[in-house]
């Protein structure tokens, strides 16, 4: 498969994955999967770790974490707001 098509592919991958990509580029997404094994995979791939993540509970961040990160962001007016 032309390198050019998979790199296409790779650049509208994550509004194919979200279901957020117009008909006419999934129909281009899919045709081009249909042939390419490689870019298949990485789909295949992305598609189930995304899935994963999101069966999988959240961790909590710990508070003394949280205050170190929202400090370092310069975040400090949400501290009182976070849970």
């Amino acid at each position: 498969m032309e390198k050019a098509a998979c790199h296409h592919l790779l650049e509208n991958l994550a509004g194919y994955l979200d279901g957020e990509a117009s008909a006419e580029l999934c129909a281009e997404l899919e045709r081009h999967l249909d042939g390419c094994t490689d870019c298949r995979v990485v789909v295949d791939t992305l598609r189930k770790t995304s899935a994963l993540y999101h069966e999988l509970p959240q961790p909590e961040l710990p508070p003394a974490a949280r205050l170190r990160l929202y400090k370092s962001l310069d975040l400090s007016e949400f501290l009182n707001s976070s849970a």
